[in-house]
C-alpha cells in the first residue's frame, strides 16, 4: 500500500513542478485522476505490464533529468483492475464511465511528440495469449492465425530501374543485384521477408527431369527449323537457353550429341531434387550464389541454370516491418512457349492484390510496352483478379540533363537557379509534369473502366540512387522512396491488426463458452438453452433461404447475359479469328507468328512485348463484354454495389435483435460466442469467394481453350509451302464448326461453377453455424467451473485497442 501512495505522490509532485511550463499539462493531469481511479479500485490481480504501459503514458512528455529520477526510484507495478477498461490510448478507465457511454477522446491540441503510442500488435496479442494461459493453463490451444499474404506485382522491362528501386525500399544498397529483375525470359520472381533467422535466403523451384526432356526437344525443334514457318524470336530464345546451360557453340550441336557432354549428366542429376535452397548471412556471398539462377550474361555462356528454373523465392532478413506479409512480384512478358512457365506467371498474376508499374521517368509517356502489357493482362487483375490499386512508378528521376530540360520544357531562366538547386529544380518539374501526363493517360485508358476510384491509381516519382546519395541534392521525402514504404508499412500494418483482431476474438470466443456454462444446469437453465437453440436453428433455416433466393436470382441474370454473349460471340466469331490470324496487311514474316500462337495453344507474346495476340481471349471477349458489368457488382474488388456476394455474406446473421426471449445472462454469452463464430467463418468464406471468383471468370477462356486444343495442335504440325494458309483455314473452319457447341459449354460451365459457389456458401454457413450451436449447449463441470467475465472484459478492451 506503501508504495502505491509513493507512486502517486511522486507523479503529483512531477505534474506540479512542470504545472507553468510543460504545454501537455491538461492531459498529464487527466492521465494521473484516471491513474489514481484505478490505483483506489484495484481488486484483483492483472498482467502488470498493462499498468506499466499506463504508467509511462501518464509521465510521457517529462524532462530527462525528471525521467532519470523516476527510473532510480522506481516503485513496484500496479495491477489492473479487471472491471476497468481500456481507452484508446492505453489508459484505464471507471467501468461506471463504460455503462454510461463515455469514451475518452483524444486532445488534438496538445502535442504527441513524446507521448507512447498505445499498445501494438504484439503487444496485444501477447496479453490475450497471457488471459487465455491464466483461464486454460494452456496458451498453445489458440494459433495465432495465417493466411495468404497479399502479393504486389511488378511490371517493366530488364533496365527501367526494378533492382535499385527494391533495394532502396528495403533500405539496403545493392541489395538485389541489377539485372536480377527481368533479366531472363519468363521466370517468376518473388521477394518476402525471411521470418525465421537473420540469413539471406533463395528457394528455387526447378523443372523435373521430365519437363525439362521435353522442354529440351522443343527448344532444338526451334533451333534446328530452318523453314520459313521458323519464329526469329522462339530461335532467339532457344539459342540463349541452350548456351546459358551448356556453353558457347552448344546451339550448333545435335541433341544426341549434347546428351553425349559431361554438363548434360550434370544437368540431370542436379534436376533430381524440385527446390534447391541458398542461404547465406553474407549479402555478398549470397548475391553471388544466387546470381546464376537469376541472371544471364552473353559475354560467359555456361554454368547459367536460369533455364532450369520455374520460379525463384527471395527472402531478405530484417524487413519485418514491410513484408511481413508481402510478396513482391516480379512479372515478366513471357515471350517464349513453356506453357508450365505461362500457366505458373497467369496464376501470380491473379494474385496480386496490387501492381507497380515500373518505367524510367524519359519513356514513362511514351513506352507503350507497361501500358501494352497491362492492358492485355486487365481481365486477370479485375474481373478474373482481385487488383485493388495501381502504382505507376517513375524511376530514375535523378538522370537529368539540366541544360536540355531547361530548353525543351521551355522554363524561364531567372526561375531556375545555379548548380545543384538549378538541377533540383528541373528534377521536381519534370516530376510534377510526369504525374500530370501519366494521370491523364489513365482517365483515357480502358483501365480506368475497372479501376473506378482516384486512390486506385498513384504515381509516384522516385530515385533510388539519390536516396542513398545525398550529394545529388534531393532530400528523402523528394526521392518518394518513403512513400511507398509507407504504403507497404500501411499495408502490412493492417493484415497485421486483422490476424490480432481474428486471435484475440478466438480466444474471447472461448472464454464466452466458459462462462455460458457457469449457471447450475437445472431444469430451468436446461429449458432456456433449448429454447435459445431452437431460436437460432430457426433463424438459420430463414437466413439460408433468403440467401438461396440471393443467389437465384443473381443466377438468371448472369444465364440472360451469358446467352446473349453466346448469341453474339457465334454471330462474330469467325470474322474476329480471320482479323486476328489473316490481317488484310503485308503478311510476311506474321506466318513465323501465327506457327508460334499454334504451339502456344492459341497465345503469342513476342519477346520484347510489342506484338500480343491471344486467340481464346479474343474468342471469349463476347460472353466476357455481357457478364464483366456483373461480375464488377457480384464480386466488386473493392467497396460495395448493393447485390454482392460479399455484402450478402455481411448480412448473414442467426443472432437476430428481436429475440423472442427476454435478456440474460445466459442469452448475453451465448449470443456473443455466435456472433464471433460468424464473424470467423463470414470472413474465411470472403477470402475463399475471391478465389472462386477467379476460376469462374477464367473458365470461359479455359473450355474454349480446350475445345480449340486439337485444331492447335494440328495447325502447329503443318510446315512447308503453303503453311501459313493451311493453318489458317483450319482455324477459321474449326471456329465456324464447333462454335455454338464451344460458346455454349463455356456458358453452361460459368452458370455450374457459380452454382458450386452457391452451394460451398451455404454448406459452410450452415455447418459452421450449426456447429456453433450445438457447442453454445455444452455445460462445464463443476470442476472447472469458473468466472470469466473480467477476462472477457480484458479482451474487449484489446478489441478497442485495435479499433482505434
Amino acid at each position: 500500500m506503501m508504495s502505491i501512495i509513493s507512486l502517486k505522490m511522486e507523479l503529483s509532485a512531477f505534474i506540479f513542478r512542470e504545472v507553468h511550463t510543460q504545454r501537455c499539462i491538461s492531459s498529464n493531469v487527466r492521465r494521473l485522476t484516471l491513474l489514481n481511479t484505478t490505483v483506489e479500485s484495484t481488486a484483483v490481480s492483472c498482467p502488470t505490464d498493462i499498468i506499466l504501459r499506463d504508467k509511462r503514458s501518464a509521465i510521457s512528455g517529462a524532462p530527462e533529468e525528471e525521467m532519470e529520477a523516476l527510473k532510480k526510484n522506481k516503485p513496484p507495478l500496479l495491477p489492473v483492475p479487471s472491471q476497468s477498461r481500456t481507452c484508446s490510448d492505453g489508459l484505464s478507465i471507471d467501468p461506471t464511465m463504460v455503462s454510461q457511454g463515455t469514451k475518452r477522446k483524444r486532445d488534438h491540441e496538445s502535442s504527441h511528440s513524446n507521448i507512447e503510442p498505445p499498445l501494438t500488435t504484439d503487444m496485444i496479442t501477447e496479453d490475450a495469449r497471457q488471459i487465455l494461459k491464466r483461464v486454460t493453463k494452456n496458451s498453445n490451444q489458440i494459433n495465432i492465425g495465417s493466411r495468404k499474404k497479399a502479393t504486389i506485382g511488378i511490371f517493366g522491362k530488364s533496365g527501367e530501374g526494378k533492382s535499385s528501386l527494391l533495394s532502396a525500399i528495403l533500405g539496403k544498397k545493392d541489395l538485389l543485384p541489377s539485372g536480377c529483375f527481368g533479366a531472363c525470359t519468363a521466370v517468376v520472381t518473388q521477394v518476402e521477408a525471411n521470418l525465421n533467422d537473420s540469413n539471406y535466403k533463395a528457394e528455387i523451384e526447378l523443372f523435373s527431369q521430365e519437363e525439362w526432356e521435353n522442354e529440351l526437344k522443343d527448344l532444338f525443334r526451334n533451333i534446328k527449323d530452318e523453314s520459313e514457318d521458323r519464329n526469329d524470336d522462339l530461335f532467339e530464345i532457344a539459342v540463349e537457353k541452350i548456351t546459358a546451360l551448356y556453353g558457347v557453340d552448344a546451339d550448333q550441336k545435335t541433341l544426341e550429341e549434347l546428351k553425349n557432354d559431361e554438363r548434360f549428366a550434370e544437368i540431370k542429376t542436379y534436376l533430381s531434387v524440385s527446390k534447391k535452397i541458398i542461404s547465406s548471412s553474407n549479402l555478398s556471398e549470397f548475391t553471388n550464389d544466387v546470381a546464376s539462377y537469376i541472371q544471364h550474361s552473353e559475354s560467359s555462356s555456361g554454368g547459367w541454370y536460369w533455364p532450369l528454373v520455374k520460379s525463384v523465392t527471395i527472402m531478405i532478413p530484417d524487413c519485418r516491418e514491410l513484408l511481413e506479409h508481402i510478396v513482391l512480384l516480379d512479372l515478366p512478358g513471357t515471350g517464349d512457349c513453356n506453357k508450365i512457365r505461362d500457366d505458373l506467371w497467369k496464376s501470380k498474376l491473379r494474385e496480386c492484390s496490387s501492381v507497380w508499374i515500373v518505367s524510367a521517368i524519359n519513356r514513362a509517356i511514351t513506352d507503350r510496352d507497361p501500358w501494352g502489357i497491362l492492358k492485355h493482362c486487365i481481365e486477370e487483375l479485375g474481373p478474373g483478379g482481385k487488383c485493388k490499386r495501381i502504382n505507376f512508378i517513375c524511376t530514375k528521376t535523378d538522370e537529368i540533363n539540366t541544360a536540355a530540360y531547361i530548353r525543351s520544357a521551355r522554363l524561364p531562366r531567372d526561375q531556375i537557379s545555379e548548380d545543384k538547386d538549378q538541377k533540383k529544380a528541373c528534377i521536381l518539374h519534370r516530376n510534377d509534369h510526369a504525374k500530370t501526363r501519366v494521370k491523364e493517360k489513365f482517365e483515357n485508358s480502358e483501365i480506368k473502366k475497372i479501376f473506378i476510384t482516384d486512390n486506385q491509381f498513384q504515381v509516384f516519382t522516385v530515385s533510388s540512387d539519390a536516396f542513398f546519395d545525398h550529394n545529388l541534392n534531393l532530400e528523402s521525402s523528394e526521392t518518394e522512396i518513403p512513400k511507398l514504404q509507407d504504403d507497404l508499412r500501411n499495408l502490412n500494418k493492417s493484415i497485421n491488426r486483422e490476424l490480432t483482431k481474428d486471435y484475440v476474438n478466438k480466444v474471447k470466443g472461448t472464454l464466452l463458452l466458459i462462462q455460458s456454462g457457469q449457471l447450475d444446469p437445472d431444469k430451468k437453465t436446461i429449458e432456456m438453452k433449448v429454447n435459445i437453440r431452437n431460436k437460432f436453428e430457426e433463424n438459420l433455416r430463414s437466413s439460408l433461404i433468403e440467401l438461396d433466393k440471393y443467389f437465384d436470382s443473381i443466377y438468371n441474370e448472369l444465364e440472360q447475359h451469358l446467352s446473349k454473349g453466346v448469341e453474339e460471340s457465334v454471330q462474330f466469331c469467325v470474322a474476329s479469328t480471320k482479323a486476328m490470324i489473316a490481317p488484310n496487311k503485308d503478311g510476311r514474316g506474321f506466318h513465323k507468328i501465327l506457327g508460334a500462337l499454334c504451339k502456344n495453344y492459341g497465345c503469342y507474346w513476342s519477346k520484347n512485348w510489342d506484338v500480343v495476340l491471344d486467340l481464346n481471349k479474343t474468342l471469349a471477349k463476347y460472353l466476357h463484354k455481357y457478364i464483366d458489368e456483373d461480375f464488377l457488382k457480384i464480386f466488386p474488388v473493392t467497396g460495395k454495389t448493393g447485390k454482392s456476394v460479399q455484402e450478402q455474406i455481411d448480412k448473414f446473421s442467426i443472432t437476430q435483435s428481436d429475440s423472442a426471449y427476454p435478456s440474460c445472462d445466459i442469452l448475453h454469452y451465448i449470443q456473443n460466442f455466435i456472433e464471433i463464430e460468424e464473424t470467423k467463418l463470414k470472413e474465411a468464406l470472403n477470402r475463399d469467394i475471391v478465389d472462386m471468383k477467379k476460376d469462374i471468370y477464367s473458365s470461359i477462356k479455359i473450355t474454349i481453350l480446350n475445345q480449340m486444343a486439337s485444331c492447335y495442335q494440328q495447325a502447329a504440325a503443318v510446315t512447308g509451302t503453303g503453311s501459313m494458309k493451311i493453318k489458317q483455314d483450319l482455324l477459321i473452319s474449326t471456329v465456324d464448326n464447333i462454335k455454338q457447341d464451344m460458346f455454349n459449354k463455356a456458358k453452361v460451365e460459368v452458370l455450374k461453377m457459380f452454382n458450386n459457389l452457391k452451394l460451398d456458401v451455404k454448406n459452410a454457413l450452415e455447418s459452421g453455424l450449426q456447429e456453433a450451436i450445438e457447442c453454445s449447449q455444452s455445460q462445464t463441470s463443476k470442476k472447472k467451473r469458473m468466472d470469466v467475465s473480467r477476462e472477457i472484459e480484458q479482451l474487449e478492451r484489446l478489441l478497442d485497442q485495435l479499433s482505434d
